[in-house]
């Protein structure tokens, strides 16, 4: 069958619904991603030849008595349009929004067409979109089972959240440090603040660059695109040894090179952390809506090796003594092997689409 999925506008959105494409491929099935037209979108996707893919134009809903109300309504608009031409021409037999305003149009013009629709909310407190997007849908796909009060139960199904099969690929782990330019014989920390990087992550490891100065540890820190220049700058100031780069694709790599991460604590970064059994310190983005991105970690640390820190809490030598902390052997050793971990993200991709072969029966 012909399945369309909105997944644009951050990762967040855009990878566990690149999962999900991957998965129903897998089954047979073609596949049309609908993405904005956002710069992280593009870059993410554009090598990716197994899906079709459309932009449609996507802005975040405004406050009702805002000027901004009447931009809002006119792009949302030309986005519904453009959807339903293309639905058109793709003839989907079932539509899948991964949260975000960019799944509002793909939703709603699928449910004129008379299609079954479907939403994933991977966070643990739904954004708003979702909780529009519930009201156009059949059913809502959850990835915390803590979601599920914010939506009606009976419309209700917990699948976690899917993880792309590039995560899943083996990694040799002496050819990943070759590649990032590493030594094998130095503990790693990984450093991201997700698709788009981290203002105030990047800001708290540089202050506690000086404790690694001479020490045997290297760091990966994916900035941003704002920071890279800076932070790289800061780390060779310091004398510290360490990969760093705005955005990296082979996060495979990343993630098997890592002995400890710092991060945010978004539901597809959760994600990615369980599945490599990584133990972290979450630092949540302060600004999160509803601040669910506290939530997440809170709900990851009790199943998983981590560490909560509140960014405006967050001091150089706390930070610093904590990295130290996590790298010792016996705060590795506590990430025990058979630990459950903790999203069950190696299943999800293929429970969601089972869902959605269901509904086209």
């Amino acid at each position: 069958m012909n399945v369309a999925i909105a997944c644009g506008g951050t990762g967040g959105h855009l990878f566990p619904g690149i999962a999900v494409a991957e998965a129903l491929i897998g089954r047979g099935h073609e596949i049309l991603l609908v993405i904005s037209e956002k710069q992280i979108d593009a870059t993410a996707v554009k090598d990716r030849k197994e899906f079709q893919i459309a932009k449609i134009p996507a802005i975040g809903l405004p406050k009702l008595l805002s000027t901004d109300v009447l931009p809002f309504a006119a792009k949302f608009l030309k986005g519904l349009n453009a959807c339903r031409k293309i639905y058109r021409s793709f003839a989907p037999r079932v539509v899948l929004g991964m949260g975000g305003f960019t799944s509002t149009a793909p939703i709603l013009a699928g449910r004129m067409a008379g299609l079954p629709a479907f939403i994933h909310e991977s966070n643990a407190i739904p954004g708003k979109a979702n909780l529009l997007n519930a009201r156009l849908s059949d059913k809502v796909l959850i990835g915390f089972a803590e979601c599920g009060r914010h939506f009606p139960k009976s419309a209700l199904e917990v699948t976690g959240t899917p993880i792309r099969s590039s995560l899943r690929a083996p990694v040799d782990r002496k050819d990943a440090l070759r590649n990032l330019g590493l030594d094998e014989n130095r503990k790693t920390v990984l450093v991201m603040g997700g698709s788009q990087g981290a203002h105030g992550i990047n800001k708290a490891v540089v202050k506690a660059l000086r404790r690694f100065h001479g020490s045997p540890v290297q760091f990966i820190h994916l900035t941003g695109r704002e920071d890279e220049n800076s932070v790289s700058e800061c780390y060779r100031l310091a004398g510290v040894r360490a990969f760093v780069r705005a955005f990296y694709h082979r996060m495979e790599e990343a993630y098997t090179i890592a002995n400890v991460a710092i991060a945010r604590s978004g539901a597809a970064t959760l994600t990615e952390l369980s599945y490599f059994n990584l133990p972290a310190i979450l630092i949540p983005y302060p600004f999160a809506s509803e601040n669910h991105q506290l939530l997440n970690a809170e709900i990851f640390a009790k199943n998983s090796v981590a560490e909560v820190l509140e960014e405006s809490r967050v001091r150089e030598g706390a930070l610093g003594s904590l990295i130290v902390q996590f790298l010792k052997d016996e705060v590795a050793k506590n990430a025990s092997r058979d630990r459950p971990r903790a999203l069950a993200p190696e299943t999800a991709a293929n429970r969601i689409a089972e869902i959605l072969e269901r509904s086209c029966k």
